[in-house]
């Protein structure tokens, strides 16, 4: 891992902070009908001036694609309304591909919220406690840990254990008995999609639920391929959902 924890991502800024906070602008007032919608049938939505902070220090970045990170409004009502159906005693969670954190604390927040227990174990090959430069705001202020960079939200931090690896090592010696819950938005091959979905399928039961990130023909087929072959295969019922030509997402649900 060592590779990863010398400024992976830039050994400078990559932008001044009123970049940002452009960039934010230019997004924030985007309206998306399917998500609305969403969350006006599950009856649970993230709140909006939470959210829109929280994606400013860890989702608005300078890239080539379309900013988009829609997903934690996903993840959050999906979350909420699968705590509030089947209440377990305390929900464990799994997510591959942390980046910054954004979705980690998005489902924290449900469980929060909800008012019950739970635990969200969430791995990248990104370190979380060794000073990087993230690309985003928060690099302004120089080189910063994960941790550091969630400080703010430490009331949800408790419920997140960060691991820092491959997931296709991390994975081999991780001992979850039970994954309610997952987020798979790790390596987006066919190959790494369907081993992380195999590790979370078998310790589902009914009900229980695989989010999919990046289910987007055009830029990722593996992932789509990985969803296809799953509805297909196993007993997942699939609901997609289709922002842009660059983001979609899927919702697995355990049928038995």
């Amino acid at each position: 891992m060592q590779r990863w924890d010398n400024d992976p991502l830039g050994s400078t800024p990559r932008a001044s902070r009123e970049t940002y906070l452009s960039l934010h602008d230019q997004v924030r007032g985007a309206t998306f009908p399917e998500i609305d919608e969403l969350e006006k049938s599950l009856g649970y939505a993230l709140d909006s001036d939470w959210f829109e902070n929280l994606a400013l220090h860890t989702q608005v970045v300078v890239k080539d694609s379309d900013l988009n990170y829609q997903h934690g409004r996903i993840l959050y009502s999906v979350l909420r309304d699968y705590l509030d159906r089947y209440k377990p005693q305390a929900v464990r969670i799994l997510e591959t591909g942390t980046a910054r954190g954004f979705s980690s604390l998005c489902m924290a927040r449900a469980i929060s919220d909800s008012g019950q227990g739970g635990s969200i174990v969430s791995m990248d090959v990104l370190p979380h406690t060794k000073p990087i430069y993230w690309n985003c705001i928060d690099d302004c202020d120089g080189r910063k840990t994960r941790q550091a960079l969630l400080s703010p939200w430490r009331e949800l931090l408790d419920l997140i254990v960060f691991i820092q690896g491959d997931t296709s090592e991390v994975l081999g010696r991780l001992a979850m008995e039970r994954v309610n819950f997952a987020f798979l938005d790790a390596r987006h091959t066919y190959e790494m999609v369907m081993d992380e979905a195999r590790y979370v399928m078998e310790r589902q039961q009914k009900g229980d639920i695989i989010v999919f990130d990046d289910v987007t023909e055009a830029l990722f087929p593996g992932v789509v391929a990985a969803v296809d072959e799953i509805g297909c295969r196993y007993p997942y019922s699939i609901q997609r959902i289709t922002l842009t030509e660059q983001r979609g997402y899927a919702i697995a649900r355990r049928l038995d």
